[in-house]
């Protein structure tokens, strides 16, 4: 697999994805498929959500070119399973089409929470069936691997789900999940590219470009969304390529990669969970609490958080990288990078307000959500020109 090659996947998924949203746009609107204005969305008129079905187009488009080149160009296929771990493609991809199908079903028809989570159990067990597993990890303290055995096919569908879910939850703005999804299928394809496992960078720079043509449409002002049926697909298609670039790696570092790739997603989700648990609230509660909220909220137009976001997960992503490529007091500054950046978007954005005030305030919080906590701060900062004690733990 050369660069050529590469070249030319990633602009076959770009334009393709690019070509085929106006048709998902008129599909939507036939099928009613539409986020009309709430109190809960930030688009002020209604806009269509089926961008899942181009992005999904996109990518069995640039598929099919990879097969066309292996007979027509002489291209190596990229489909060799690793020693020890055989992969059944075509199952594999069944269970991408299965979670598909599950976002695409909730975009028409809003599918009960309960039965969502269980279609994205089902896609992913479909995948682990498939032979794709994370099965072991090499040992960071000796020689060899540490195997899972039967445990690897839960960690391997609990790894995937949460990969869809993460992906979703982000995308709240406009271009925000498409553009982390670049980022993070980008550092991917470099790492899989380092390790020489091709078929994970097959499919990453193929999510790469389908993700950057998406945004043609979707930057703000976005004129379609991607819904589930785009976000899962892409959620699991990132957990899935990541899985093939870091199995059976010599580097137990490497699984910091898809991590670090994914760094502001999980955050977010980390964070959206403890808030929603100490409010006694369901964990799919909706707020207004994740990190792109915040941001709005401190002032930011939609298009700067989103530039805001897509600059910090490359930061954490391309510190990835290098901590896998560099040994000993080498990774220090990256990860001092890694930490300080985080740490000070934290503490910028407030984020650990929720639990600090739940701490603060144990009782008669229950119905007490971020959205309603800024506009006491700003009340209370408006009638002394200070904070009280004892509001945000300080």
């Amino acid at each position: 697999m050369d660069w050529l090659e590469c070249g030319v996947l990633f602009t076959v998924a770009l334009i393709a994805t690019i070509a085929l949203t106006p048709l998902a746009k008129r599909l939507a609107t036939r099928l009613d498929a539409i986020d009309y204005p709430s109190s809960r969305r930030v688009n002020n008129r209604p806009i269509p959500r089926l961008g899942g079905v181009a992005i999904l187009g996109g990518l069995v488009i640039c598929v099919l070119v990879v097969f066309a080149g292996m007979r027509w160009a002489g291209w190596r296929s990229p489909f060799v399973s690793y020693p020890g771990m055989p992969v059944n493609y075509p199952v594999m991809l069944v269970g991408v089409l299965f979670m598909f199908a599950v976002g695409f079903v909730d975009d028409v028809m809003s599918l009960r929470p309960r039965i969502k989570l269980a279609g994205q159990i089902i896609a992913a067990t479909i995948v682990a069936c498939s032979g794709l597993l994370l099965s072991s990890i090499h040992n960071p303290l000796g020689a060899g691997y540490i195997e899972f055995g039967w445990l690897a096919y839960p960690l391997t569908i609990f790894y995937l789900v949460a990969f869809a879910n993460i992906i979703n939850l982000i995308d709240g703005l406009d271009g925000l999940a498409a553009g982390i999804c670049a980022i993070s299928a980008s550092t991917i394809f470099v790492f899989a590219i380092i390790t020489h496992r091709y078929d994970a960078a097959v499919f990453s720079i193929a999510l790469a470009g389908a993700c950057v043509g998406f945004l043609r449409y979707n930057f703000h002002p976005a004129s379609i969304f991607m819904g589930d049926s785009g976000a899962l697909t892409l959620g699991f298609a990132l957990g899935i390529v990541s899985l093939m670039a870091i199995a059976r790696s010599a580097l137990f570092v490497s699984l910091l990669v898809p991590v670090l790739a994914a760094g502001i997603p999980v955050l977010d989700t980390a964070f959206a969970i403890i808030r929603r648990v100490r409010a006694h609230k369901p964990i799919d509660a909706a707020d207004k609490g994740h990190i792109h909220h915040r941001l709005l909220q401190a002032g930011f137009s939609q298009r700067k958080t989103v530039l805001i976001m897509w600059g910090w997960t490359l930061i954490l992503a391309l510190s990835g990288i290098f901590i896998t490529e560099t040994t000993g007091l080498m990774r220090i500054p990256f990860l001092v990078i890694i930490l300080g950046v985080t740490l000070y978007m934290v503490l910028k954005l407030r984020l650990l307000d929720p639990v600090l005030l739940h701490h603060y305030h144990p009782r008669g919080r229950k119905d007490y959500l971020p959205d309603q906590m800024a506009s006491r701060h700003a009340e209370e900062a408006s009638h002394d020109g200070r904070r009280k004690p004892g509001c945000d733990g300080r």
